[in-house]
């Protein structure tokens, strides 16, 4: 490609004099132009001089032209466009003055330009033209003794369809052959994108499989619902093909799409909501060039939330977790990930007071997220002492350092299971919300908490637990027919938690919208089919009846909240409540005492003093 280049070089300088020659003949109507040329000459190297370091800082040299697109196409209409201006700047306003040319026709500029658009671009876009009908001739070949063509059907005649289709076909090795679209939207029917036709809609589907002999479907429809994705999945189990899907939009943080991610259809795909829409300058407009600690970096929701920090390009990403392989993990991802990123892995057990107040006072940290806690609902119930020690008195901890050293946000991430608790995990969270609005009263640093539910994958849930459970033959376990709960996949909630952090008001919690509720028993009959096996004969559920500390249904709100919208559909505030200070200080330090004395009981019933809505199993 460095030669090509260099002659793209010497044919851009040939096509200014083609152009500007061109220009006067079609201003003057005659194709005797001599006498105009002689008095305009000095305009080709003033072209040359000014177009082609434009073409080299556009960086059309430096590209691979068989992958050009609009991006290309836009840097030479740009490139093209800023030279004609610097002309018109060097003759009308410079030289004219002066006297160094006393005749130019003005219309020769806007005729280079419209000449140059088309010489310029259409020599680099025909060499991918070029380079697309190689490629497909030799993907259309008729196959050699051995060689297998997989044939593949496309769900989805969009963008996403539009990248598979363009690479396949131009990596002949990856053995696919696309063979049609098919998209609900009938204006689409028989229109072709790469070559390749759009042959019906979701109904066709099982008729298409039969005519054209596919062998696998690949569902292209990144934004789509779950309910989407479930009734092509259900169409294709039906008739025994293979289903395989692109990533949803919420896995894509950078927006790109390769074939190589193209993958199994799993339960996530399933759940899918409709996408929610962040607001990418709000967020880097906050995250650009802070210093930004993440508690619990090692787990499900922190090192997410490490992982879409990271292309803010903040200043420091402190990684914080108590456990080292999971800290070196994370820090091992996202340094190949993001190569220049200042990373600073922290291993420290944020009970630990005096190491948090030195490890704030050491970094300053503008952005404090605090992912680290004890989520577990049963453990916690047989652990209250612990759960009071990390999930009260380690975020006090933490947050008490954010204060002092004058941290400007902490965000507490917190859980639907602080409404209305029945668990010790629940009450110990509500009592964290309660301390995040009370010191957002006292101090300089904005103090709030985003609540939201369950979120698919996430360690100790119940998917991992299911998948592990048909792996091993069953039976799968569900504590009752009728417990539902809310679900999110985990990127989907960690850009809602950082578009939260930058909307709520001090002292503030933001809820987020869950959509509805799923039915576990549905959740688990879902990972049954996806796995290729069916229920009730290849595999059973049990109901074991719900465990200490589990409601049957979950809530986003308790009733004696007040809940306003944000500027965000998705994201809605709990205005903060009045705290008594001196009380709630107090019955912290009323619980310390009962978690160090190991007062199971006792600590229960300080909870349910300090939280009137909690009710404990027992």
């Amino acid at each position: 490609m460095i030669i090509r280049n260099r002659y793209l070089l010497f044919i851009d300088a040939l096509f200014i004099i083609v152009s500007v020659c061109a220009a006067l003949a079609i201003r003057f109507e005659t194709l005797a132009i001599g006498p105009y040329l002689l008095r305009v000459w000095f305009a080709i190297p003033l072209l040359v001089a000014i177009r082609l370091p434009l073409f080299y800082l556009f960086g059309l040299y430096r590209r691979v032209w068989r992958y050009a697109s609009v991006n290309e196409l836009l840097s030479v209409v740009m490139a093209v466009f800023l030279s004609s201006v610097l002309l018109t700047f060097f003759i009308f306003v410079l030289a004219f003055p002066l006297g160094i040319v006393k005749w130019f026709p003005r219309s020769l500029i806007v005729i280079d330009f419209l000449l140059s658009i088309p010489l310029s671009g259409g020599v680099r876009f025909s060499l991918r033209l070029l380079s697309t009908r190689r490629i497909g001739g030799r993907a259309g070949e008729l196959k050699r003794p051995g060689e297998i063509q997989k044939r593949v059907l496309i769900a989805g005649a969009g963008d996403a369809g539009a990248i598979i289709v363009r690479e396949v076909r131009e990596n002949p090795g990856l053995g696919i052959l696309p063979v049609g679209f098919i998209d609900d939207d009938k204006r689409k029917l028989g229109m072709r994108i790469h070559g390749v036709k759009v042959l019906g809609t979701r109904e066709d589907i099982p008729d298409l499989i039969t005519q054209e002999e596919i062998d696998e479907i690949i569902i292209a429809m990144p934004t789509a619902p779950g309910k989407k994705i479930r009734e092509i999945t259900s169409i294709c189990e039906k008739a025994s093909v293979p289903v395989r899907t692109v990533p949803g939009l919420y896995e894509l943080i950078d927006g790109r799409l390769s074939f190589s991610q193209i993958r199994e259809v799993q339960l996530e795909d399933l759940l899918r909501r409709e996408p929610v829409t962040i607001d990418m300058d709000q967020i880097s407009g906050y995250l650009s060039g802070q210093v930004v600690l993440v508690t619990g970096a090692g787990g499900s929701i922190g090192s997410e939330l490490c992982r879409q920090v990271a292309p803010f390009s903040p200043e420091q990403l402190l990684l914080l977790g108590k456990g080292e392989n999971s800290i070196f993990n994370v820090q091992l991802e996202l340094s190949s990930s993001f190569p220049e990123l200042n990373l600073v892995p922290i291993i420290a057990d944020i009970q630990d007071r005096l190491k948090m107040q030195r490890i704030v006072a050491q970094h300053k940290p503008g952005i404090v997220f605090h992912s680290a806690a004890h989520k577990h609902v049963t453990l916690m119930e047989q652990n209250p002492d612990e759960a009071v020690m990390n999930n009260i008195l380690g975020t006090q901890s933490v947050a008490e350092a954010a204060a002092q050293h004058g941290v400007q946000k902490f965000v507490l991430i917190s859980t639907d299971k602080a409404v209305r608790p029945t668990s010790v995990m629940g009450a110990c969270k509500r009592v964290a919300e309660m301390l995040m609005q009370d010191m957002a009263l006292h101090n300089s640093t904005s103090f709030v908490s985003v609540r939201f539910g369950n979120v698919l994958g996430s360690r100790g849930s119940v998917v991992p637990i299911f998948r592990w459970q048909i792996s091993s033959g069953g039976p799968l376990t569900i504590t009752d027919p009728h417990v539902a709960r809310y679900f999110m996949t985990i990127p989907e909630a960690v850009q809602l938690v950082i578009q939260a952090a930058f909307l709520g008001e001090r002292g503030s919690i933001l809820v987020l919208d869950m959509g509805d509720p799923v039915r576990i028993a549905d959740l688990a009959q879902d990972l049954v089919e996806l796995s290729g096996l069916k229920l009730g004969e290849d595999i059973d559920l049990l109901f074991i009846g719900l465990r200490a500390g589990e409601k049957l249904c979950e809530e986003l709100f308790s009733p004696n909240e007040e809940v306003t919208k944000t500027r965000h559909a998705s994201i809605f505030m709990v205005k903060p409540q009045q705290i008594d200070h001196d009380k709630l200080h107090t019955d912290i330090e009323d619980l310390e005492r009962l978690a160090q004395q190991a007062d199971m009981a006792g600590i229960k019933r300080k909870l349910q003093e300090i939280v009137p809505q909690y009710r404990p199993a027992d």
